[in-house]
């Protein structure tokens, strides 16, 4: 019996077990957390609901509000889309399955009015902030001479509290009344707001504007007393006026507007003691014409602003020329009428003075003219020229040359003599020529002062007799840091290579000749060199060929007797 119990017992125990491990015990579905549970309704914000028990189709929904978008991202999480617009309140948050179960998390989200300035999630440090959430006046628009009211809402957006608060209020067109312009706001705890009430009288210089500012000045401490200071505009919208003002007359309007849209000059560049043209192009950049136009170069006026004329009509003598002169004209002409939107080319022949450095100048013009109400109206304008000092430089032979032949090389005594008034100094010459080679034929010049010399021997390769021209290239820098160049021609005569007749270049190798042993070239004996050769045989002579010298090389008589031995008899 008692083994019965216990094999009772261990049956009952499986299927216990058995139980358990087939049937799973399932949590019923949660909501954990909301992020964020604080949303503004002006823009849209999306929050994510975190828990279990989340299927796919899952939504979420706002208590007394309505379904959000919803995306599923897992049986534990799932986001939704807060609209904007929805009221300002606190609200239970749903989540309904597909299968229409729902569990709610109470109190889930808070949705407020509107965003105040953003608070940094970590900062290296603490400190009060002060911003101003929002402001408004007790009237829809403020006239000259009103009394109003602005309401401002002051907030510490940052993370301790801000003590001993002070807003100073300033304008040019608003005068603070009853707190003098300063209002105490005592201490403002991180995250609180204060509330504050500025009157003000808006002033008669508020005519034509559509919104005049006024600037907050705000002074606080921390706890540690350190002092900070934030400074802020508020627009205020005006219109109106409680008492009626006079029209303002305009004094005349000016329509016609003269420009120079571009000038140039006939020689270019500019340099002491230079004469040139300068080229204006005068355009009228206005809607009317104006009238008996008149230029002054160097500036000036012709009457004045009401019309008066002055004293002897058009002033142009108290102009700059120190530098630029006028020349065979005076600075003044005369353009006549220019219409609205025309153009006018004009020139005037000018001098660059000969005490006149380098540099940059501007110039001053001046339009003098009527325009359609009748006043004279004077427009300045300025251009600017730029004077140069270019290198003056000589570039020749110090002696003469040596006679240059064709093939052999030649000396050239290069000499570079500086003609200005003030030192120069110049980078690398170069020689060039198409009818041979120079060696060396680059060289640094450097610095030469007024009448220095350079000199440079370098040699001369020709290749062919005849006229040969040198081509030298000189580099430098100008008063305005611009790389420059200047060229000069130098020519030069080579003549045939002389040749010594006396000397025969076969037998000579520096000369070109081959040299060496001569190679005799054989000959077929003509008649007579052969009956020559016999008559020596008889006289008892050497009769053979030589050995050194061609056949031909013996003597050979053309229509003469054979000379015959004296006492000579018949031959046998």
């Amino acid at each position: 019996m008692k083994f019965q119990n216990k094999y009772f017992v261990s049956i009952l125990l499986t299927i216990t077990l058995l139980a358990g491990w087939t049937t799973p015990a399932y949590a019923d579905p949660v909501i954990s957390s909301v992020d964020p549970n604080l949303v503004f309704n002006d823009i849209a914000t999306t929050i994510t609901v975190t828990g279990s028990g989340f299927e796919s189709g899952a939504v979420v929904s706002l208590k007394n509000y309505g379904t959000l978008t919803t995306s599923y991202d897992g049986p534990n999480q799932l986001r939704a889309v807060v609209r904007p617009g929805v009221a300002a309140g606190s609200y239970t948050v749903v989540v309904t399955n597909p299968d229409s179960t729902a569990f709610e998390y109470p109190n889930g989200l808070t949705v407020a009015d509107s965003s105040p300035l953003p608070t940094p999630t970590s900062m290296p440090f603490d400190r009060p902030q002060m911003v101003i959430g929002s402001y408004e006046i007790n009237v829809e628009r403020v006239r000259s001479g009103d009394d109003f009211k602005l309401n401002i809402d002051f907030g510490n957006a940052g993370t301790v509290a801000a003590y001993n608060v002070q807003a100073v209020f300033t304008s040019t067109d608003l005068i603070p009344t009853k707190t003098g312009g300063a209002i105490f706001l005592g201490t403002i705890r991180a995250g609180d707001h204060n509330d504050a009430t500025q009157p003000f009288i808006a002033l008669d210089t508020i005519y034509g504007k559509s919104v005049v500012t006024t600037d907050v000045t705000l002074t606080y401490y921390d706890s540690a007393g350190t002092e900070y200071i934030d400074k802020f505009t508020l627009s205020i919208p005006v219109g109106g006026s409680t008492v009626p003002y006079p029209t303002a007359t305009p004094t005349g309007v000016n329509n016609a507007q003269l420009v120079i849209t571009s000038y140039a000059s006939t020689v270019e560049p500019l340099q002491p003691g230079e004469q040139f043209q300068l080229g204006l192009t005068v355009q009228n950049m206005g809607n009317t014409s104006a009238k008996r136009v008149t230029m002054i170069v160097g500036g000036g006026s012709s009457g004045d602003s009401s019309g008066t004329p002055q004293p002897g009509g058009v002033s142009g003598s108290g102009g700059e020329f120190t530098n630029f002169a006028p020349v065979n004209s005076s600075n003044i002409q005369s353009l006549g009428d220019i219409p609205a939107g025309g153009q006018l080319q004009v020139f005037q022949s000018l001098i660059v003075n000969v005490s006149t450095n380098p540099g940059a100048y501007p110039m001053k013009i001046s339009f003098s003219y009527v325009n359609n109400k009748g006043e004279v109206v004077n427009d300045d304008q300025v251009i600017t020229l730029l004077v140069y000092s270019l290198p003056n430089v000589d570039v020749s032979f110090y002696r003469p040359p040596d006679p240059f032949f064709a093939g052999e090389p030649g000396a050239l005594p290069i000499q570079i003599v500086s003609l200005g008034k003030r030192t120069t100094v110049l980078g690398n010459m170069k020689i060039e020529t198409t009818g041979g080679t120079v060696d060396p034929a680059t060289t640094l010049v450097g610095s030469l002062d007024p009448g220095g010399y350079f000199t440079f021997d370098s040699t001369l390769f020709p290749d062919a007799p005849g006229p040969m021209d040198l081509t030298v290239t000189i580099e430098y820098t100008d008063d305005f840091n611009q790389p420059r160049t200047l060229t000069r021609k130098l020519q030069v005569t080579v003549e045939e290579a002389f040749v010594d007749p006396s000397l025969d270049p076969s037998l000579d190798p520096s000369l070109g000749g081959g040299g060496g042993e001569f190679a005799p070239v054989v000959e077929e004996e003509t008649f007579l060199q052969k009956i020559w050769r016999a008559i020596l045989g008889l006289l008892g002579l050497d009769s053979s060929m030589s050995q050194n010298s061609s056949p031909s090389e013996a003597p050979i008589f053309e229509g003469e007797q054979v000379p015959m031995p004296a006492g000579g008899g018949k031959g046998g």
